[in-house]
């Protein structure tokens, strides 16, 4: 699958289908490197047109309108809500899903609706299997608000903060470090 919003940023992919809730968060402008690939119709439809279905939704929004716009960019701030610890008291957009039992005996979700109605039932979906799986608290917002990028937390303890420590960490260690020093230099004079 294609994870054109996450990659551009040179970020890892969350696994699974986490990755996807990951690059609909990795659409939105990141510092002054990447712009918002849901700020026009166009840059969004080009977003959509690189994903690849994930199984059980072989209808994928390929084309938008303003208003769906609207409504991707709502489902985009919702689920970013949620990962920076939101109270979710404004979800955004739901959608429905259904459990299938499929041939195999398996239990799995499938994205009702079709379109945009579908893509937000998938995107929710994700959520909650990651977080069955325990993985969702894994993916986060970097702490360098400049950035803010999506990125999945591979450390060991999931303590990591940055998406990057070398780009991000050492950026806001270094403005704080600043900050202290203009403070004690105007605290002492």
């Amino acid at each position: 699958m294609s994870h054109l919003a996450t990659e551009r940023l040179r970020l890892t992919p969350a696994p699974g289908g986490l990755a996807l809730v990951q690059d609909l968060l990795n659409t939105r402008q990141i510092g002054q490197h990447a712009f918002d690939l849901l700020g026009t119709v166009d840059g969004a439809r080009y977003w959509l047109q690189q994903l690849d279905p994930l199984p059980g939704n072989d209808d994928w929004p390929r084309d938008l309108t303003d208003a769906q716009l609207a409504t991707l960019r709502a489902l985009r701030a919702a689920i970013e809500r949620l990962v920076a610890g939101g109270d979710g008291h404004t979800p955004g957009p739901l959608a429905r899903t259904t459990l299938v039992l499929g041939s195999d005996g398996e239990l799995r979700l499938e994205p009702a609706g079709q379109g945009l109605d579908g893509f937000a039932a998938q995107i929710w979906a994700q959520v909650f299997l990651a977080q069955l799986a325990g993985t969702w608290k894994r993916l986060k917002l970097c702490h360098n608000p400049p950035c803010a990028s999506a990125f999945y937390d591979r450390s060991k303890n999931n303590s990591g903060v940055w998406h990057d420590v070398k780009m991000c960490g050492n950026a806001v260690n270094l403005r704080a470090s600043r900050a202290r020093r203009r403070q004690a230099a105007n605290g002492s004079s």
